[in-house]
């Protein structure tokens, strides 16, 4: 598999082409949307927090029943409603920024609007990339989706920082609107024709709690589920740490700051490159990815200087889009067809939903405690629940033994269990 397969796919070189601009205007509304509420605030962190929390929240009331939709409806169409709501959403907070009419409840109400259609649209993305692609080429996919994720996170917020300077917050978030039309108009020239539509799940009542007893008869993907859940929780908040540690520990500015995060997401899109080109992962390479990502938290953690931190920042990044990319086309590709939506649904859900919850536990050992045992901890049980997942699986992993005679001789078969 070369690094680009999946940009030969015509429908998936229109999505990808519609990603790139769409997440990029996203993370330039991000940063627009915090500053805006800094200034409405007076300088209010609890602000930005609330605001953070309205738009995250409406994934754990609802990340689930995305997951169904994307089971029972076309996704390109419901792809399409999503894109066209989130873009009227954009353009509003625009217009009222552009007009000085805004006020602080105005953007606390369009963050949990916006919230909520990301949680119909987060899951229906994730399964709709099968669709493109097929299965062959889906950890290629994933892989490519991961590195326009990163780099977008890189350009975006230096696009807005600069656009903020020079023209104010309202054009960010009206620019972030236009680029929703360019999203649209990918998934409007796609071809029904060339895509791998599955057979959709049936509308009766109870789609959520079949999916959930879905994973609960799967132990491959319970095990996997959870080590993203411990992991999102306690590992992934390297954003907060490493402000951290940069300012109270090693007694570095903002510039140093800046370009620590920007190393790190250098090395994200190096992984989520190679994750691309590798083809599909084994459930070996998602747990061996897991504890390495932890022994590389707790080598940061102990790191003595500001360069010594830095020269780990890249395999750091390596690792943690291996892992999640990995983890992301496993339980893809081995899932049913009529369960995907609602199994990605619930992926991430766990894996959104475990990072704000994390983050206060994490900033309060960094506060306490000091910067680095916020690192250590996180590495630490991301280590250990690599070591659990994998034990537990091994130990749930039933074999059927059938003897057979063959030239007269007993010969012993075996068979290993569905889900693998």
């Amino acid at each position: 598999m070369s690094l680009f397969s999946s940009l030969h796919v015509r429908n998936y070189r229109l999505f990808a082409s519609g990603q790139v601009v769409s997440l990029s205007g996203t993370w330039m509304q991000r940063v627009a949307q915090d500053w805006l509420v800094l200034n409405l605030s007076h300088n209010s962190g609890t602000a930005i927090g609330i605001t953070t929390g309205l738009q995250f929240a409406p994934f754990l009331f609802f990340g689930l029943f995305g997951g169904v939709i994307a089971d029972r409806y076309p996704k390109r169409r419901t792809l399409v409603m999503t894109q066209v709501v989130m873009g009227l959403l954009a353009l509003c907070l625009g217009l009222l920024d552009l007009t000085g009419a805004v006020q602080l409840w105005h953007v606390y109400a369009l963050a949990f609007a916006l919230g909520t259609a990301s949680a119909i649209d987060g899951p229906v993305r994730q399964a709709f990339v099968t669709e493109l692609v097929g299965p062959s080429l889906l950890p290629n996919a994933v892989g490519l989706n991961s590195a326009t994720f990163n780099v977008a996170r890189v350009l975006g917020p230096a696009a807005a920082g600069l656009m903020i300077a020079s023209i104010g917050t309202s054009w960010v978030f009206l620019v972030n609107a236009m680029s929703f039309v360019a999203v649209i108009g990918c998934l409007f020239a796609m071809r029904d024709s060339e895509l791998y539509v599955g057979k959709s799940a049936g509308r009766g009542p109870g789609a959520v709690r079949e999916g959930l007893h879905y994973v609960r008869s799967r132990p491959d993907l319970l095990a996997m589920i959870a080590l993203v859940g411990v992991i999102g929780t306690l590992g992934f908040n390297f954003q907060i740490t490493s402000a951290l540690l940069t300012k109270n520990t090693f007694h570095q500015g903002a510039e140093s700051y800046g370009l620590i995060s920007a190393v790190y997401a250098f090395g994200s899109v190096i992984g989520a490159l190679a994750s691309a080109r590798r083809g599909r992962p084994s459930r070996r390479v998602v747990f061996l990815a897991a504890a390495t990502y932890g022994l590389l938290e707790i080598t940061a953690g102990l790191m003595p200087s500001y360069w010594s931190f830095f020269a780990i920042l890249i395999p750091f990044g390596f690792a943690t889009l291996t892992f999640s990319t990995a983890t992301n086309t496993t339980m893809q590709t081995t899932v049913s067809a009529v369960m995907r939506g609602r199994v990605m649904a619930l992926y991430l859900l766990v894996f959104m939903g475990g990072t704000p919850l994390g983050a206060p536990f994490i900033g309060w050992i960094g506060e306490t405690a000091g910067p680095r045992w916020a690192l250590i901890i996180g590495g630490l049980a991301s280590l250990v629940a690599a070591v659990a997942a994998a034990a537990y699986l091994a130990r749930r992993e039933e074999v059927r033994i059938e003897p057979h005679l063959l030239r007269r001789r007993p010969h012993v078969h075996v068979h290993a269990a569905s889900g693998r």
